[in-house]
């Protein structure tokens, strides 16, 4: 090869890499991070200091706290002292009762998904079009979430006693036969807690779901409608899957509301017969076992237990279900390619 071939073979080389012939090739750009000026420091610090204090006070605080208790064996006056080390979590896992609760916060955490789900998908579907008195049905969907839970818990006691509206409703109707000691009874006690959560948050759901809903665009159906989809065809394809972030969103919600279940259980069933009825939860095994007989080491330490149930809990769904909805708000990454 003669030295002007070999001289004409670097250079396409030196122009191939993007650089000078003979030189060498330029480094890439550093970036350099742009800093924060000392004023929106400030701005950022006034304007999140107070929630932090308030999440730091109410929630960091109190968690820590009842970690702390749960090693003493403390009847919650004076200082702590007797030091029991783990036994008060190893008796907590180990309880046949605590068991049996958490068996049935994971049996409500199920069923209420199966229930409430559907159920809001179809209303949602049917308030979305428009009807005559929409309004005021959506009104009435979504007038028990906003109940207290101490009214809801009281009428629905009231009304499912053995001699309660319920049963006289059905014995007046001729359907003697199906009258059911409703609270009392452990082959039906689950169901008939799940009927009421159901009735009490569904409305929550169809809201969820509505919000939803008005974010799709209109042309869409309109078009599957022209080529030709059903209606039923229109809401697989198109409606459902631009739902679903709101469908994990609420699914989220409902996880962690059915893990923390107090509430209608204990107005209902009470702290001793919510164990007998199989409707007693992590919750109402707390109050029982901690504050009612006193020993609140023992109650600090269900607490923390509770909490690491949720915890752990929250984070495997944010880690295999709300990442993608995460990580379709995040274009940096995109960006940068």
């Amino acid at each position: 090869m003669s030295v002007r071939e070999n001289t004409s073979t670097r250079l396409e080389v030196d122009l191939a890499n993007g650089g000078v012939a003979g030189a060498t090739p330029a480094a890439p750009p550093v970036r350099r991070r742009r800093r924060t000026p000392l004023s929106a420091k400030v701005e950022i610090a006034v304007l999140v200091g107070p929630a932090m204090i308030v999440f730091l006070g109410f929630v960091i605080f109190p968690v820590v706290m009842a970690a702390y208790y749960g090693f003493f064996s403390w009847q919650g006056y004076g200082p702590a002292t007797d030091f029991v080390g783990f036994r008060n979590y190893i008796t907590i896992l180990q309880d046949p009762t605590f068991q049996e609760a958490l068996s049935h916060n994971a049996f409500i955490v199920v069923a209420s998904l199966v229930l409430q789900g559907p159920v809001a998908i179809l209303l949602a579907l049917l308030l979305n079009r428009k009807l005559r008195g929409q309004s005021l049905i959506r009104v009435l969907i979504f007038v028990p979430y906003v109940i207290s839970e101490v009214v809801v818990g009281t009428g629905w006691s009231l009304m499912l006693q053995s001699n309660g509206a319920v049963n006289g409703m059905l014995e007046k109707l001729g359907l003697g036969a199906f009258t059911q000691d409703w609270l009392s009874n452990p082959d039906i006690a689950i169901w008939t807690l799940m009927v009421i959560i159901t009735w009490k948050y569904v409305g929550f759901a169809v809201i969820l779901f509505l919000a939803g809903l008005q974010g799709i665009p209109e042309e869409l159906p309109e078009a599957a409608a022209i080529d030709g989809a059903s209606f039923w065809q229109i809401q697989r394809h198109i409606t459902l899957p631009l739902l679903a972030p709101t469908m994990r969103i609420w699914a989220f919600l409902s996880i962690i509301g059915a893990l923390q279940l107090f509430d209608l259980v204990y107005i209902i069933w009470g702290q001793y017969i919510s164990s007998t009825a199989g409707t007693s939860t992590m919750a109402t095994y707390l109050v029982a076992n901690g504050r009612d007989s006193g020993n609140y080491g023992y109650g600090n330490a269900v607490a923390v237990v509770l909490f690491l149930i949720s915890l752990v809990v929250a984070l495997i769904y944010q880690r295999f279900v709300l990442r993608r909805d995460t990580e379709g708000a995040i274009t940096d990454k995109g960006t940068s390619k």
